[in-house]
């Protein structure tokens, strides 16, 4: 009688869902065109610029310690990489860049809007510049390019750093996603539809006709 009982109260839980079908795609509309409104006309776009450059060096040293690394082993283990990127997020080569590209910010403002990382495990590595304004961003990037090869100069003896390709000035926003926040919109106004039929549905005791009367109480 049980599983009797529950295989008809979720009959009747989606044929209510089906009977206001028009509720739940009006929910989806409205919920979509709210986040679509909310992220392309509230939301910042942001804007990235990207420097590349490549680590050429088969040995350095740093203070007292020294190293020999060939190309295949820096390729492998990325450890010369992951040490020019620890000398770029300084306060001593962030202040420089601040500096020299006469900006308004802080050092910890300025961080917080730089990411880098090895391009593939390779000598290659990427410095990232993320800002509201596209041309904020080309010009800090490039004066990263700048800055970064003496700072590692001064830091690691024998270093040799190379500019692969210079930032440009984005032509498109990296955020928000207008399209992903339109999808998510609909998907929570789905949800939150169906959970609020299914509710009523469960809870609604009333007898709306004599079949239903015949099916639950035989």
């Amino acid at each position: 009688q049980d599983t009797e009982y529950i295989k008809i109260d979720l009959t009747k839980v989606l044929n209510g869902l089906l009977r206001r079908a028009w509720i739940i795609i009006l929910c989806m509309l409205l919920c979509g065109a709210l986040l679509f409104s909310y992220s392309a006309y509230v939301i910042t776009p942001m804007y990235e610029s990207s420097v590349l450059m490549y680590v050429n060096n088969s040995s350095f040293s740093v203070g007292a310690t020294s190293f020999s690394i060939s190309s295949s082993e820096i390729s492998a283990a990325k450890s010369l990489v992951d040490t020019y990127l620890v000398i770029l997020k300084t306060r001593m080569t962030l202040d420089d860049v601040i500096d020299l590209g006469q900006l308004n910010y802080s050092y910890s403002q300025l961080c917080k809007m730089i990411t880098a990382e090895p391009v593939n495990d390779t000598e290659v590595f990427s410095v990232t510049v993320k800002s509201d304004d596209p041309y904020e961003a080309e010009r800090i990037a490039n004066t990263i390019a700048i800055v970064l090869p003496e700072k590692i100069n001064d830091v690691v003896e024998g270093s040799s750093v190379r500019i692969v390709d210079y930032a440009v000035v984005a032509s498109k926003k990296v955020s928000p996603s207008v399209p992903k926040y339109t999808i998510i919109g609909m998907m929570l106004g789905a949800m939150v539809s169906c959970l609020a039929i299914a509710i009523i549905e469960i809870t609604d005791n009333q007898i709306r006709s004599e079949d239903y009367l015949l099916e639950t109480y035989p």
